[in-house]
């Protein structure tokens, strides 16, 4: 059995042994220490300087210009960005459980500490935002406001925000059990506010992929299937009966190439694949999209729809950026072989191994190992090695737009960073849409010439001259005499 070793000395530990020992230092915060003290490495300890100006009362203490200086940290490490908060603010702590006593109470967590010692901005904003939408605003409305503000706005007492306004965004779910029990005098429950934390609880893990253990208040009480079923349900809940009516209405306006019998096909004989729709602006491809979409959810199966980019991710239904759904790493070119953050336990984890067909728009922007991860992540997690696990994927974008934005970066590094380059490209089937529906429906002939001329720029078909320039016709552009 190996004995318990000490953990090892740092320079905020050894703050804590001088703060214990010397009586100046306890006048002292952690940034102030080098001025009068230097660190030595070998042992571990800090020691008065011997030179510099003489400290007034306190004989054999020296004085120099020399900063220390304390590693920011981002307000997401919780209780990390607290800890340095109260080094900045409090003199000569002799340990980290005496950083978090004030007044002799022994606080939690550093968070509460902070508070009691008014450290952090109060909530006036947050609790007129909220008041303000208590009165104007249905449950829904408020219970994300809530979950925006308690993620990303990082408020000091989230709790009693909660405390404060948790009446009016459990009020749908009273109103509705009061219906279902026909019971007008039924009152507010535990259960019923726990109902109203699940909800706020699925918001913040789509903002912000935190939970609210993470954020400063209770944890929900879910049962244990409901951890695994949330993504599914998630993916399942859309009504069928307004799915088939929207098939039934736009179907017929879909023209020859936009026919998605090919996609189908594959979706009902279950046999995978990987396919890219090619299709430039303006030639339908949301609209296509949108009905496959529909389609396979109107038959009660999961399609799940992931974009690049947030705003791609607004026009579908149900979708969510790619590395929100998927938990990529943000570093993606920095890693070798990366994977999807998703453990095989998880609720996403049965979602990708029960999915009917994964859609993701705006795939060029992407980088490779994007792709690459999500190939990895579903063989693991529907174990077997075919291409993506066996599952259906298809992909979507126009190679003429936006590529991977790789920083300091060459030219050659970002056609590198293109999904064309990936090895996965040689399995892909092409899709292809050509005519440009916006234009066909105004019959304006100028528009329809611009658009072939766009075309012929993004298929590199544009002339260009010794320094790789091309002349842009005169309608692409308006001459004018000034700025203004």
């Amino acid at each position: 059995q190996m004995p318990n070793k000490e953990p090892p000395v740092t320079t905020l530990t050894a703050y804590f042994q001088l703060c214990e020992t010397d009586e100046f230092s306890r006048t002292l915060l952690y940034s102030e220490v080098p001025h009068y003290f230097t660190w030595n490495a070998s042992t571990k300890k800090f020691q008065r300087r011997k030179q510099g100006t003489p400290v007034d009362g306190y004989p054999g203490i020296f004085r120099t210009y020399a900063l220390g200086r304390i590693y920011t940290v981002s307000p997401a490490k919780v209780e990390c960005f607290y800890l340095r908060l109260l080094l900045v603010n409090v003199h000569g702590p002799q340990s980290f459980q005496h950083l978090r006593t004030v007044n002799g109470q022994l606080c939690a967590t550093y968070r509460e500490a902070c508070q009691h010692l008014h450290l952090l901005e109060d909530d006036t904003h947050w609790e007129a935002t909220l008041r303000d939408a208590s009165i104007v605003s249905p449950p829904v409305q408020i219970r994300m406001l809530f979950a925006i503000i308690i993620s990303t706005c990082f408020p000091s007492n989230p709790l009693e925000l909660w405390n404060k306004y948790k009446d009016f965004m459990a009020e749908d779910i009273l109103i509705r059990l009061r219906h279902r029990s026909n019971d007008p005098a039924l009152l507010l429950t535990l259960e019923m506010y726990n109902e109203a934390l699940i909800m706020i609880e699925d918001l913040c893990l789509t903002i912000a992929n935190k939970a609210l253990g993470q954020l400063g208040l209770t944890p929900p009480n879910r049962p244990m299937h409901d951890l695994f079923e949330r993504e599914l349900q998630r993916e399942l809940q859309f009504d069928r009966n307004e799915l088939r009516a929207f098939v039934q209405t736009y179907t017929p306006q879909l023209n020859d190439q936009q026919k998605y019998d090919t996609v189908m096909q594959a979706v009902n004989d279950n046999t995978g694949g990987l396919y890219f729709l090619d299709a430039p602006g303006g030639t339908g491809k949301t609209f296509l999209i949108s009905l496959i979409l529909a389609t396979i959810r109107s038959e009660q199966k999961i399609a799940l729809a992931l974009a690049s980019s947030g705003i791609a991710a607004t026009l579908l239904d149900g979708a969510r950026t790619a590395h929100s759904a998927l938990k990529l790493p943000l570093n993606m070119q920095a890693i070798e072989t990366p994977t999807c953050n998703i453990s095989r336990s998880s609720g996403m984890a049965k979602v990708l191994q029960q999915t009917s067909i994964i859609l993701w728009d705006e795939c060029p922007m992407a980088h490779k190992k994007s792709l690459e991860a999500l190939n990895r992540t579903l063989q693991d997690l529907r174990r077997s090695l075919q291409l993506f696990g066996g599952a259906l994927i298809l992909l979507s974008g126009d190679f003429r737009q936006t590529l991977p934005v790789i920083p300091r970066s060459t030219p050659a590094d970002e056609i590198n960073a293109c999904l064309k380059s990936s090895f996965l490209w040689a399995h892909v089937q092409m899709l292809s849409l050509t005519t440009n529906m916006r234009v066909r429906l105004q019959n304006d002939s100028s528009a329809r010439e611009f658009s072939k001329q766009l075309l012929k720029i993004g298929d590199g078909k544009m002339a260009s001259d010794q320094n790789g320039f091309i002349t842009l016709p005169n309608n692409f552009s308006i001459i004018v005499s000034s700025k203004e």
